[in-house]
């Protein structure tokens, strides 16, 4: 009897864990792992600055689906059978340790993404997976149960020419347009991509000197649409000037909770900034007109009463058209109302989208409700399983899209080895 063919499609994250988790579940079964490009698990090597966040020290079920705009309710369930601390253990087992950081993000202690390359290369070649790279799938055919091949269920053709046919198939082809097409012709419905997790450009040559200031925490409220289909989101959390406009965690994860209302709008959007969202209107209105009163004689530029970066106050000043050499004494209490108006709600027009470095991360793929996630499995087509960023799942910075991807995936492995077993 012949041993069960198992094809992975997409040598990411998801692909990999996968296809070690097939392999170790059923290892009388042949399992090939296909890459499109030279070298595999491109996105893990790049993601964390090249330390790989791998995934969040969040290990309770129902908080950690909180930090998924998509996909977090379909997840509920699976978390409950392979979470982060299940992550941790594997990673333990192949004695590659994790570590957490103060923001619970947790990362190898090599701090080196190659550590968890290495790692999962060693755990899928120890469980007999074969890898082939530069290999470009094209299409992929479902054959009907005919008596000549009973239990073969589809045949992968590659741009070569070269045919591979398999029981099973797992696709973990990430946002690729080629993935999409291949899900899509096997039946799948697909929740049109857009960006997610991104830096928001703003039009404001004099916040842009102030590039590398950052702020923690601020108070962030973004206004996307039109009038009549207004959408509010907002978000706390540490924000950094840059170059171009504004980033960090705050900004990153406006962008996930709005990525499809930004994008319907191109983009062009409303973001007001609460610089000080731990001090009140009116303790701010008496700590400026405090400092009127305590402090006559300074420069309002080298005195600053509250808790912001020398540079940012001064910014406030140029904003507010304050001198840089009046003294406190000689400020107006319209001034000390406009500065208050300033430091509590300014607003800015989003002018566009930036990158946030390497790490690429897409909202939207193939409609959930065609997955079942005991499994992975497709509802549309048996004998095919989905996981990681190819499903219409994202998470918010900080370990959460790699989570996702080791659980679909480690769900997927499981099910396809128990199914074919």
């Amino acid at each position: 009897m012949r041993s069960q063919q198992i094809i992975v499609i997409g040598g990411g994250a998801a692909g990999f864990f996968g296809a070690i988790a097939a392999a170790n579940a059923n290892p009388s079964a042949q399992v090939t792992l296909l890459e499109a490009g030279r070298q595999p698990l491109v996105k893990v090597s790049i993601s964390g600055g090249g330390r790989c966040n791998v995934t969040h020290a969040c290990f309770e079920p129902a908080l950690l689906v909180q930090n998924y705009p998509r996909g977090g309710k379909a997840l509920r369930g699976a978390f409950s059978r392979f979470q982060p601390r299940d992550v941790v253990a594997w990673f333990a087992a192949q004695d590659v340790n994790l570590k957490t950081e103060l923001d619970g993000r947790m990362f190898p202690t090599t701090d080196d993404s190659a550590t968890i390359v290495d790692c999962l290369i060693w755990a899928a070649k120890k469980a007999g997976v074969v890898l082939r790279t530069g290999i470009a799938v094209t299409k992929v055919r479902k054959l009907a149960d005919e008596e000549n091949c009973p239990s073969t269920k589809f045949v992968v053709e590659l741009k070569s020419g070269e045919e591979f046919w398999c029981d099973r198939l797992l696709m973990a082809t990430g946002s690729s347009p080629a993935g999409y097409k291949i899900a899509q012709n096997l039946g799948h419905q697909l929740e049109s991509p857009v960006p997610s997790l991104f830096t928001f450009n703003i039009a404001d040559p004099l916040l842009r000197e102030l590039a590398g200031v950052s702020v923690d925490p601020v108070k962030l409220q973004l206004i996307a649409g039109k009038e009549g289909d207004l959408q509010k989101l907002e978000q706390t959390g540490a924000l950094l000037v840059t170059h171009w406009g504004l980033s960090g965690p705050a900004v990153l994860k406006l962008s996930a909770w709005g990525a499809r209302a930004l994008h319907n709008c191109r983009y062009q959007a409303t973001l007001q900034v609460n610089w000080l969202p731990q001090s009140h209107r009116d303790l701010l209105l008496k700590a400026l007109q405090a400092a009127k009163t305590e402090t006559p004689k300074r420069a309002i530029a080298t005195y600053c009463p509250v808790n912001l970066p020398r540079r940012l106050w001064q910014y406030f000043m140029h904003k507010a058209e304050i001198a840089d050499d009046l003294r406190w004494a000689d400020l107006s209490n319209k001034a000390i109302a406009q500065l208050v108006s300033l430091l509590n709600a300014s607003t800015y027009a989003i002018a566009g989208k930036g990158v946030f470095k390497e790490e690429f991360v897409t909202c939207g793929g193939i409609n959930l409700k065609e997955i079942d996630f005991k499994t992975m499995e497709s509802r549309i087509c048996e004998g095919l399983y989905f996981a990681g960023e190819i499903l219409d799942i994202d998470g918010v910075t900080g370990g959460f899209n790699f989570q996702s991807a080791w659980t679909t995936a480690w769900l997927a492995g499981q099910a396809i080895a128990n199914r074919i077993s």
